[in-house]
């Protein structure tokens, strides 16, 4: 039987959806293409006819994950006032609800370990979605430079991404969610000194006279 353009891409992107949950549960290396094929409602004997590799498929599963977070930063950012929108963003990433939730939560804390020993095509295509994360993540800094503002915005994911990693570690209980918690203040805290600082030489600038 021959499937039509529409067909052969609409069961591309679902083996792909169904990839990234399941990298994301197991790992890079804890599930087979068998059974991601198996997942996806699909033959072993039907890879090839969409990915040239196993790593093609990681890099589609992983960069489609990566999208959907930040898609929702965008949409949480757009439905909060520019001075909330970081810290909404941090309060909906460290929560309980994503800790929980490997297999659609970000991809960064369940997958960047072992990306980290893969190819550097592989690494490098991580990369290019994680520096996307931070410019996001950047442009919800206002009054700060923008140099600055990404430096934060690093600093921010790698203490959110290290949170949810030790929260997950610690399990479901008191001091796991003592875990989320103190990195919220970490990140936001880290911040409102960043904004103080660049009001304070920015005051300094102001108030020195100019000379003729």
């Amino acid at each position: 039987m021959r499937y039509s353009k529409d067909h052969k891409l609409e069961t591309h992107a679902r083996i792909v959806k169904k990839a990234s949950v399941r990298l994301r549960e197991r790992g890079a290396h804890g599930i087979g293409v068998a059974d991601l094929m198996k997942d996806a409602g699909l033959t072993h004997g039907g890879f090839y006819a969409h990915f040239d590799s196993r790593e093609a498929l990681l890099i589609e599963a992983f960069a489609y994950a990566m999208d959907r977070s930040t898609d929702r930063w965008r949409k949480l950012a757009e439905q909060t006032s520019p001075d909330k929108r970081l810290a909404t963003i941090v309060d909906s990433y460290l929560t309980p609800t994503h800790r929980d939730d490997l297999g659609h939560g970000c991809t960064i804390p369940a997958l960047s370990a072992e990306i980290a020993r893969e190819s550097p095509k592989t690494r490098k295509a991580f990369a290019v979605k994680l520096e996307q994360m931070v410019d996001i993540l950047a442009e919800q800094i206002p009054d700060v430079p923008r140099k600055a503002a990404r430096k934060q915005a690093m600093a921010s994911l790698a203490t959110m991404m290290g949170t949810l990693v030790l929260a997950r570690v610690a399990g479901g209980g008191e001091f796991s969610d003592d875990i989320l918690g103190a990195g919220r203040e970490a990140v936001l805290d880290r911040v409102a000194a960043a904004k103080a600082g660049a009001k304070k030489v920015a005051g300094k600038k102001a108030s020195v006279p100019a000379r003729h």
